[in-house]
């Protein structure tokens, strides 16, 4: 597949076809940005266009998709190509010092077929500190015939060293309305929940094209259920949900549609663009709970969340978590606040 079937990066794309058509292609390249929005595809792409065997016009420097050396690169098992990822078994994955070595006894010899030897390095920032202090000596001294892409959506996390000597591309989260079009084609959804897929995986088209649609609905529903006021208004239910979402080790997925529910009433509250909800199936559910709600609560409580899910990976006590952040909603909802009293008539 060519470059023209990627979905947004019109300018990353321009900037390396710009590069091929002057000669100027570097020995080592960062693609960084948000994960799975494209990045990988691209640099797969780059190998393809770099080995296509279909004649390229310099107004035309893209692949075919269908000849023999694309369709190799494609199965990964063109000979001047490899593609170094971490390593997924592992609970931590890592990019090994043994992969790197694998790389430089490659790179001893020159190119077989076409012109360049190229290697991906997905994940990069996975790198062991003994894998990126190997990556950088090759980067330093790298063969002509070489090229490096790699792709990172924590570019910080990689060795100052390894940035400075990568020419750096930043990929951004396509138009959503570009990932609405393309799922409505691609995966022959209706444009109702072309939009709601798209908002629920940011933009992110590589998630978006994958994601479990029907699993994302029941996810929706049961948080509209956490939320509803028979649930919020009672101690007694809140406790029992939390509890049961933690044991079923569902808990962390339902922090994320609570968070998602609490942005939707600030969306609402603050006059936000009605296009950008999660629920906006559910209009007037959310502008009765914005009418009730503390937007200074929420705001804390939307913080609050984002950084349980940042720490997800040590929080000792998902049950704890839901049931804090329920309550606080609960509260931030004025479930909890004693009905005003109205005022006796003078004289009565």
């Amino acid at each position: 597949m060519p470059f023209r079937d990627i979905i947004g990066h019109e300018r990353s794309i321009a900037a390396i076809k710009s590069a091929l058509a002057h000669g100027r292609l570097a020995h080592a390249y960062l693609f960084h940005g948000e994960a799975r929005i494209g990045k990988f595809l691209t640099a797969v792409r780059l190998a393809q266009a770099l080995n296509c065997e279909a004649a390229a016009s310099l107004e035309n420097l893209d692949s075919c998709g269908i000849c023999r050396s694309c369709l190799q690169i494609a199965a990964r098992t063109h000979p001047d190509y490899v593609v170094i990822e971490p390593d997924r078994e592992l609970a931590v994955p890592q990019i090994k010092i043994e992969h790197i070595r694998e790389i430089e006894q490659q790179l001893i010899y020159r190119p077989l077929i076409g012109e360049k030897k190229i290697c991906i390095i997905d994940d990069a920032d996975r790198l062991t500190i003994g894998a990126a202090n190997a990556l950088l000596k090759t980067l330093e001294e790298p063969p002509p015939y070489g090229l490096f892409i790699l792709v990172s959506s924590r570019p910080m996390a990689l060795p100052a060293t390894i940035r400075s000597r990568c020419q750096s591309l930043r990929f951004l989260a396509p138009a959503f309305t570009k990932v609405e079009a393309a799922l409505i084609l691609k995966r022959a959804l209706p444009p109702a929940d072309a939009q709601f897929l798209a908002l629920c995986c940011e933009g992110r088209i590589g998630e978006a094209l994958v994601q479990d649609l029907a699993a994302l609905r029941a996810q929706q529903r049961e948080c509209l259920c956490l939320v509803d006021p028979s649930t919020l208004g009672s101690i007694t239910a809140i406790l029992s949900a939390a509890e049961t979402l933690a044991k079923d080790e569902r808990g962390g997925d339902i922090l994320n549609w609570l968070g998602r529910w609490i942005r939707d009433v600030i969306l609402v509250l603050v006059g936000g663009d009605p296009e950008r909800l999660f629920h906006r199936d559910h209009l007037d559910r959310l502008a009765h709970d914005a009418k009730q709600a503390d937007l200074d609560m929420l705001l804390e409580l939307s913080a609050e969340i984002d950084r349980i899910e940042q720490q997800a990976a040590r929080h000792p006590n998902m049950q704890m978590a839901l049931e804090t952040v329920l309550l606080r909603l609960r509260e931030a909802s004025g479930l909890s606040r004693p009905p005003s009293r109205v005022a006796p008539v003078s004289g009565s």
